[in-house]
Parts: C-alpha cells; sequence; structure tokens
C-alpha cells in the first residue's frame, strides 16, 4: 500500500519507525522493486566537528567497538560498522600523528624564522656601525 503511494523510502521508514535498510530489505523480500529517481541519488554529508576528538576519545571508541565485536550474535551489519570503526580508527590514528608532527615542525619553523629575523636585524645594525665608523 505505501510503495503503490509512491512513497519514499525514507517516508515508508519514517511512518513504520523502521530503518531505511530494513525497509529495502523487505522490498527485495518481497520481491519488489525500487526505482530510485537520480535526483534523490546524494552523497553521504558530515557535520564536521569543532574541535578534533582527542586521542582518549578516539580510542574509547575503538574501546567499545572492541568489546562489542566480543559480544555473541552481531549480525552482518553491526559486524560491518565495528569493522568501519575499526579501520576508522587506525586512519584517525594515522592521520592525528600526521598532523601533530607538522603542527610541531610548524611551530620550530616560526621560532627559526624568528630567530634569523633577529640574527639578520643585529647583523644589518652591526654592518651600519662599521660602515659609520
Amino acid at each position: 500500500m505505501l510503495l503503490k503511494s509512491r512513497k519514499s523510502v525514507k517516508t515508508i521508514a519514517a511512518e513504520l519507525d523502521k530503518s531505511e535498510e530494513a525497509i529495502i530489505k523487505k522490498i527485495h523480500r518481497l520481491g519488489l522493486e525500487v526505482v530510485v529517481s537520480a535526483r534523490s541519488l546524494k552523497t553521504t554529508t558530515l557535520d564536521l566537528p569543532k574541535e578534533l576528538p582527542s586521542i582518549e576519545e578516539a580510542l574509547k571508541i575503538l574501546a567499545a567497538a572492541l568489546e562489542k565485536s566480543g559480544q555473541g550474535g552481531l549480525n552482518k551489519v553491526e559486524i560491518q560498522r565495528l569493522q568501519i570503526v575499526a579501520t576508522l580508527s587506525r586512519t584517525y590514528k594515522d592521520l592525528l600523528a600526521d598532523y601533530i608532527n607538522y603542527r610541531e615542525i610548524e611551530a620550530k619553523l616560526v621560532e627559526m624564522e624568528a630567530k634569523y629575523a633577529a640574527l639578520l636585524k643585529k647583523s644589518q645594525g652591526n654592518a651600519a656601525k662599521r660602515d659609520s665608523a
């Protein structure tokens, strides 16, 4: 009935208080076909956090995923999500380490530029004193 009314999978899922994935699986089990218009296809949008999560926060997420993965009775979707969490955790760790290294290098470079500017100024001052003498 809901499909015949041409409602979207998202609308049907909301009305039945089910996930879109559950609705799509049911549609396939019933042997029905879902027609999706090109206009409705979207990429995932992400809300960027104001600050990066700390290493401790990232480790807590990973620890929760590890704990959950040790439990029995996980379905295929839950296992896939846990695998994604593990992959994202590794990626985050690597990128965060690079970011911290770059920030340290950047701070040292700024410090060296300031020292170079001070030395140059001092050198120019000494040269000016010699020229005037």
